[in-house]
């Protein structure tokens, strides 16, 4: 019965109203942008996958040099550089483990 009764209708939505809530939320979006407060995690995967390459190849490199270094000083030839070698792959593979138990922020 109450069907058939005449009422109020329900209002639409104005569209000058969806068009202010569009570009509220835009102008939210480029404010977080603008502070820092963005949900982009891309650019930290991104600083976080250089850390741990640059871990990696620093431990390579470095406990090549240090061997190979000490190879030369002391007339060793390749133990050192050997040793040292996979010293610096142990450290560099620690480091890396270290730094994926990280919480993220």
């Amino acid at each position: 019965m109450a069907e058939n009764e005449p009422g109020l209708d329900p209002l639409k939505e104005d569209a000058r109203i969806a068009a202010l809530n569009e570009r509220l939320a835009r102008a939210q979006t480029d404010e977080a942008i603008r502070r820092g407060e963005s949900d982009d995690k891309g650019e930290d995967d991104y600083r976080l996958g250089n850390r741990v390459l640059a871990e990696l190849v620093g431990g390579l490199a470095g406990g090549a040099l240090i061997g190979w270094l000490l190879d030369r000083f002391l007339g060793t030839s390749p133990w050192l550089l050997l040793v040292m070698l996979f010293l610096g792959i142990g450290v560099a593979f620690r480091n890396i483990f270290r730094i994926s138990n990280q919480r993220s922020k």
